[in-house]
């Protein structure tokens, strides 16, 4: 029975196909039954996932091959969401390592394999996207062999297994001119190269929590895998935490996971990942065990936070008009929560108490958040990410990260100048047959806020950008981030006019359009100038008894710039806050009236 078992996590860049693989391998292995529906995408059930494309969650699946029970754990592509990969890794025997057969290992795939390496587990690469016209399988897997040797990988995992694939067509294969038109050869390869999970000889029960979920049946659902010994209901266990024993409860439930359900069983074996209920005082990293043999397992290793934010009651004078939960109560309760779950996430009070200091491992960590907040009617006021320095041997220290970007060769020139400006570190430029180029460089995290939008604007939308935390180095003395461009703060609190917006367009850019509610201190676009101007957008045109022919001018409206979290997260400064509602986002000044803006910068 134990032998019988094969835990495997499937890891990649973001978009090289790996939510599509899995969603093939579940159809293919006879998951379904045939009045059951096939999705699109199974596995990205979260709403933000479906709506951006991206695994934000880290989610449990299992499928039966051969007599074999497969355990699956569908892992985030992004580093900002490594907190999600770290934990599952200490349930696995192997990974799939999804690359595609174009693009080659990218940054965020250097980095989901490191953490892997951290577990002495052995990888089986999947050059996926094989049906496609452009394909180097031959280049990439040297590629993928180069970045394992620079990881440091030992001789078992430079000798790993390949096999290709088309993950939108359901094909695989063990050669890149032998591909069936199923995918038997991948789930043959999983049983054959994963090995069976490590047992113990002791008898007592032993495990560890490495996810956590909840809901209103259940109550608190931990989720692990067992380590040694059997688990059965009704079983009393104890709760280890941090090398203490926090108290001793009762198993209700044991779930097993299959397909896309969870099932009751009765009994559960070391090496199985199961979900348990009936305790309610848990958290990741908390060790289940027999109550007569209290032995702790090592907690998880997950990397601490890189961005901090100030995540504030909203004071605006719109508070309370768009959102459900606009109190500092409701707020860190519902962060309180989110950090019982997202453990890369650090909430802390500050002497404020309408403020409170929240930590994550990137902008798209925090952004994310803060769109779930929003769905959830919610209302704050944000401050600017800024990086959190470290002190090591004395020496101040700051996060640096490996970047990648993707471009046409008409904007090389311009974007190289950008990155000299920002300190960059230029480690390869390759250009391709398709007139594009790839310029793989070492950028400060501090360098990078704010640099996402201007990068769109050097590429006109057409280059791609990505990146992952590389290591932490000295504090670079240049100082980055600010914005060159001034803002147009309103002057009073009204409604927007066609009128007065279109008199500012030769002013600079908009954020607003007619009959939008503003209030004084908000910011309604970008000024052409370095320096902020206050303005009036609420005046409406002088009507007189007089007609004259030609004197009335057509008013012509450019469309406004539509603010998204991640525009304002890289757009606003230090002496800014983006208020978030269910309804808007919204920029404004800290200090609303212009006479305390004046008094304060000087």
């Amino acid at each position: 029975m134990k032998k019988m078992i094969r835990n495997i996590a499937i890891i990649a860049h973001v978009d090289h196909g790996k939510t599509t693989l899995l969603d093939q391998l579940l159809q293919q292995s006879g998951t379904f039954q045939q009045h059951e529906e096939k999705i699109d995408r199974i596995m990205d059930s979260n709403e933000l996932e479906k709506e951006r494309g991206i695994t934000i969650l880290s989610k449990h699946t299992s499928i039966k091959w051969k007599n074999y029970h497969i355990n699956i754990i569908d892992t985030p592509g992004h580093a900002d969401f490594g907190g999600e990969v770290e934990r599952v890794l200490s349930m696995v025997d192997s990974v799939l390592l999804v690359v595609d057969a174009f693009e080659g290992p990218m940054p965020q795939t250097r980095y989901v394999t490191k953490k892997s390496f951290l577990y002495n587990i052995k990888p089986i690469i999947i050059i996926n996207k094989m049906d496609r016209p452009t394909i180097r399988p031959d280049w990439v897997i040297n590629q993928i062999f180069d970045l394992f040797i620079d990881l440091s990988a030992n001789d078992e995992q430079l000798d790993f297994p390949v096999i290709y694939t088309s993950a939108l067509l359901g094909h695989s294969g063990d050669h890149p001119d032998k591909i069936h038109n199923n995918m038997i050869p991948l789930l043959d390869a999983i049983i054959k190269y994963t090995p069976a999970p490590k047992t113990s000889s002791k008898n007592f029960f032993q495990m560890q929590l490495s996810q956590l979920d909840f809901n209103n049946y259940f109550g608190m659902i931990g989720i692990g895998k067992i380590q040694q010994g059997t688990l059965k209901i009704n079983q009393i266990v104890s709760v280890l935490r941090n090398n203490k024993k926090v108290y001793t409860g009762k198993i209700n439930n044991i779930l097993k996971f299959y397909g896309l359900k969870q099932k009751n069983i009765k009994i559960a074996f070391s090496g199985d990942i199961v979900a348990i209920t009936g305790l309610n005082n848990i958290q990741i990293s908390d060790t289940i065990c027999d109550p007569e043999f209290l032995c702790p397992l090592p907690n998880l290793k997950i990397d601490k936070p890189t961005v901090n934010m100030l995540f504030c009651v909203n004071q605006s004078p719109f508070c309370g008009t768009e959102g459900k939960y606009i109190t500092s109560r409701h707020i860190l309760e519902r962060l309180k929560k989110e950090t019982i779950r997202n453990i890369s996430l650090n909430v802390q009070e500050t002497k404020n108490s309408n403020i409170f200091s929240v930590s994550g491992r990137g902008e798209l960590h925090l952004s994310i958040l803060l769109e779930q907040l929003r769905r959830e009617n919610f209302e704050l006021e944000v401050s600017r990410p800024k990086v959190i320095f470290k002190k090591k041997n004395n020496i101040l220290t700051e996060p640096f990260e490996i970047v990648l970007l993707d471009i046409e060769k008409k904007h090389q020139g311009q974007l190289i100048q950008k990155l000299g400006e920002l300190r960059g570190e230029i480690q390869s430029i390759i250009t391709n047959e398709y007139n594009r180029i790839q310029i793989e460089c070492i950028l400060s995290s501090r360098s990078l806020i704010g640099f996402r939008s201007e990068f769109m604007n050097i590429t006109s939308g057409g280059g791609t950008f990505f990146s992952s935390i590389s290591h932490y180095d000295a504090v670079q003395k240049n100082q980055f981030g600010q914005r060159k461009n001034g803002v147009l703060i309103s002057k009073k609190t009204g409604t927007a006019v066609s009128f007065s917006i279109h008199n500012l367009q030769n002013r600079g850019k908009m954020f607003i359009g007619p009959g939008e509610k503003v209030y004084e201190g908000q910011i309604i676009g970008i000024h052409n100038r370095s320096n902020d101007l206050t303005v009036n957008c609420l005046i409406g045109k002088k009507l007189t008894n007089m007609r004259a022919s030609g004197t009335d001018e057509a008013i012509n409206l450019v469309t406004p710039i539509k603010i998204t979290l991640e525009y304002a997260l890289n757009f606003v400064n230090d002496d800014e806050l983006i208020e978030v509602t269910p309804n808007a986002i919204r920029l404004r000044k800290i200090y609303l009236k212009e006479s305390d803006r004046k008094k304060f910068k000087n």
